[in-house]
């Protein structure tokens, strides 16, 4: 309903989660619809393009779970977190350890930082001169920053490099494939290979330690 034409996307993503983000479709979506809403309004807002939203939910669910591997928050902190943004609460900012405290003059800051390490970002002000931005632009400064302080990607590495990355992407790729048995409209032989593709890398990334060991 939130996504409207865009719903095939989110569930692509959904089902791709277990390898960016070490979620099942299932948890990706019921993180997604925290903050969906406040999205796809700003987005509306400043942009006229709710197609866009899908793709900035899937990467704050991304820059979310490599928050938790890099810097060691939970997730369900950093799920308050962005939820809090949307409702233009930034007392919670300093979950992400990002060097910045939680008030609306630090998120401003971030987003002054952001602006300033990328030239795509294009923060805009008022008359009187004081920032104007949305949870879109939230969203797109903390993956800056996080970009440039080399957390993002850390999901996708450790689940193709790690044991216990790789065996939280299967476990994940599993819980796809049962819920998948349950729904008729599922694309079965996706969500099988996904399964068999999950057990494959755990498998290289397990093999070499229990040759060592024995």
């Amino acid at each position: 309903t939130l996504f409207k034409d865009s719903s095939k996307k989110v569930q692509d993503y959904a089902n791709n989660a277990f390898k960016t983000a070490g979620m099942s479709a299932n948890e990706y979506m019921e993180t997604v619809m925290g903050f969906s809403a406040s999205l796809n309004q700003s987005l509306v807002a400043n942009e006229g393009n709710i197609s866009r939203a899908a793709d900035l939910s899937d990467q704050i669910i991304t820059d979310m779970a490599d928050n938790a591997n890099k810097m060691g928050t939970s997730m369900e902190a950093i799920t308050t977190a962005y939820q809090g943004f949307a409702k233009q609460n930034y007392t919670m900012l300093d979950n992400l350890k990002l060097g910045y405290g939680g008030t609306k003059s630090e998120m401003e800051r971030l987003l002054t930082d952001a602006d300033k390490l990328s030239d795509s970002f294009n923060l805009q002000k008022d008359a009187a001169g004081n920032l104007k931005y949305g949870y879109d632009d939230i969203v797109k400064a903390i993956h800056i920053v996080q970009e440039n302080m080399k957390i993002s990607g850390a999901t996708a590495k450790e689940a193709s490099t790690t044991i216990e990355g790789s065996t939280k992407a299967m476990k994940s790729a599993w819980e796809n494939l049962v819920t998948g048995i349950a729904d008729g409209n599922s694309n079965m032989k996706q969500l099988v290979g996904n399964f068999v593709d999950s057990i494959s890398t755990a498998g290289k990334n397990i093999i070499p330690r229990i040759k060592e060991i024995i």
